[in-house]
């Protein structure tokens, strides 16, 4: 059974299900494998929340009985108590059942606790990596635009120069540490390579500093036209 079949059941199947694989030495895996699949596991922690909270209602409901038969034989003297003592290793021995499938439950929810965590986990994993590479692409695109800017020799208006300035105000987290790097530092060493420039582009890129120096205007130094990569990884994208 796979989980989009698990998805299927009724409440009263899917609760019989999970009552069934409970207990690891006795679970079968596949079946478990469906339950926390993400799809199911929100479902399956909730009625195993609601399991667990019947069972305690159950244990809690027993004692009351339990202390009221009590009082009812003692109140009836000897043979009361006898009636009472022989009753006494049943009753342990369901109260003993139930209990141990009330910790049962209590770590299969424990266990499905942590299953939704790693899902959610891995879920955010995968957004913030799709961030981070929307984020290289436009960073990409933001060092083009000044390079090709450089190769043509024009004069940069103050809104290419607020472009190029975000290279070097917006950051990112990275290393152990998750150290804020600017996007223009990634580029260098994680996001571009950059190709050797030719004395002309060379000549254009230090009219491009000489720009640099004008009111409020600035860009990062570069040399040759970007080409993005990745280090390290395989999905080898370029521009």
């Amino acid at each position: 059974m796979d989980a989009a079949e698990i998805g299927n059941l009724t409440d009263g199947e899917f609760e019989d299900l999970l009552t069934s694989n409970i207990h690891p030495p006795t679970r079968d895996p596949e079946a478990w494998a469906a339950i926390t699949h993400p799809d199911n596991l929100k479902r399956a922690r909730t009625h195993m929340t609601a399991i667990h909270e019947r069972t305690s209602s159950v244990l809690r409901r027993r004692k009351t009985e339990r202390d009221e038969f009590r009082i009812q034989c003692f109140a009836r003297g000897e043979a009361g108590k006898r009636e009472w003592f022989a009753s006494q290793a049943e009753f342990d021995a369901l109260r003993r059942r139930t209990a141990n499938f009330h910790q049962r439950v209590q770590r299969a929810i424990s266990e499905l606790t942590k299953a939704q965590r790693d899902a959610n986990r891995a879920s955010n994993q995968n957004v913030a990596g799709e961030q981070r590479e929307t984020l290289r692409k436009l960073a990409v695109a933001v060092q083009h635009h000044q390079a090709v800017h450089a190769r043509a020799g024009g004069i940069a208006d103050q809104a290419d120069y607020e472009l190029w300035q975000l290279l070097d105000r917006l950051t990112v987290p990275t290393g152990p540490s998750q150290e804020p790097t600017t996007l223009r530092t990634m580029l260098d060493i994680y996001w571009t390579d950059v190709q050797p420039a030719t004395d002309e582009e060379l000549r254009r890129a230090h009219a491009e500093r000489v720009m640099r120096s004008a009111p409020d205007g600035r860009s990062g130094s570069f040399a040759g036209v970007p080409r993005a990569r990745h280090i390290h990884n395989d999905k080898g994208l370029a521009l």
